[in-house]
């Protein structure tokens, strides 16, 4: 069960993530947490991405795709993993089908930009404790107020909603053209043996009947 998670920021890739683990004893692979881990642990790999970075560079997609196929070699990937956050370009993807890495399953969560918006710009936070309001869906007892300690409630510089849009224009240029590759792939006669199913599902609604709906394709 080897899965790529798609999907705009917001659009509950993360809540879905967890029930897609627990359901499938599959490990969840970051590559953010690949590169923290390769520079700790001190490997070839870990070195030359500290090297990089400390130098204010890019990570290039040749050393995350070796963090990857070392990553996916590994005890608990036996069973499967599932991509968090790659690939994010068609390059990367291109560059994993060159390096034999090959998924069975491309999972695409929708929802449009507005319902986004919406979603993550409403959110308030209590700095203090980390509790988390939204002013329509889970509203505190009075507004901009936290229940408990009745300090300020802030809202965090990533739920604003020029960031949000920001975000949201990244992954419509840069990932969404990823849903078309995959797609495709079953139709080009020199990709068809590796081409992965391709579900969609409405990342809106009940967070449970998403569940259902996302493990009933799955398997």
């Amino acid at each position: 069960m080897r899965i790529i998670l798609l999907g705009p920021p917001g659009a509950g890739k993360g809540t879905q993530a967890q029930f897609i683990m627990d359901a499938f004893n599959i490990p969840q692979i970051s590559t953010g947490d690949m590169l923290r881990t390769a520079i700790k642990e001190g490997t070839e790999l870990g070195m030359r991405v500290k090297d990089v970075m400390s130098s204010g560079g890019l990570v290039s997609d040749d050393i995350i795709i070796a963090l990857v196929k070392e990553r996916i070699q590994q005890a608990d990937c036996q069973q499967g993993f599932l991509f968090d956050g790659f690939p994010r370009t068609v390059p990367q993807a291109q560059a994993m089908l060159d390096a034999g890495v090959h998924v069975d399953n491309v999972l695409e969560i929708c929802v449009e930009d507005e319902a986004i918006v919406q979603r993550l710009g409403g959110r308030r936070v209590h700095e203090g404790s980390g509790r988390v309001y939204h002013i329509q869906y889970n509203p505190p007892k009075v507004a901009g107020k936290d229940d408990e300690t009745g300090d300020d409630l802030i809202q965090r510089e990533d739920d604003l909603e020029a960031t949000i849009r920001k975000r949201l224009g990244i992954y419509h240029d840069q990932t969404e053209v990823l849903v078309d590759f995959y797609k495709n792939m079953g139709e080009a006669e020199a990709l068809k043996a590796h081409a992965p199913a391709y579900h969609r599902v409405n990342g809106i609604g009940d967070v449970d009947e998403i569940r259902t709906k996302v493990l009933s394709m799955l398997k």
